[in-house]
């Protein structure tokens, strides 16, 4: 996976390889790390930047919009909201991820165990 790649592509890219026929014990593992020691911070990161995003443009809009409802209804329509949902939803894609391959390698393990 190469790294100049945007965390959502390498997020796809996970799932991409982790939804095929042929992924080894190994490549899950490595994965795993990836997703858990590396994305999922990164993810954490986005959704921190994009809060702070968010709330200076529902600011703006509780200053300029008489009612606090409706500044709310305004500033979910900005594009800043917008890069908000999508940090958190790739951050609960990660996540799902990480809980898959997490199932794979135990069952993996389990298989290895009767097997002997």
């Amino acid at each position: 996976m190469n790294q100049s790649m945007t965390i959502p592509e390498q997020v796809a890219a996970i799932q991409r390889e982790a939804a095929g026929d042929d992924l080894m014990p190994s490549r899950a593992a490595e994965l795993l790390t990836k997703l858990a020691a590396a994305l999922l911070p990164s993810c954490n990161a986005d959704i921190r930047n994009a809060d702070m995003k968010y709330n200076l443009v529902y600011k703006t809009c509780l200053e300029t919009v008489d009612k606090a409802n409706r500044a709310k209804i305004v500033a979910e329509c900005s594009p800043e909201f917008e890069k908000k949902r999508e940090a958190r939803d790739r951050k609960e894609e990660v996540e799902a991820l990480i809980a898959s391959l997490k199932y794979y390698l135990r069952s993996y393990e389990n298989e290895m165990r009767l097997a002997r």
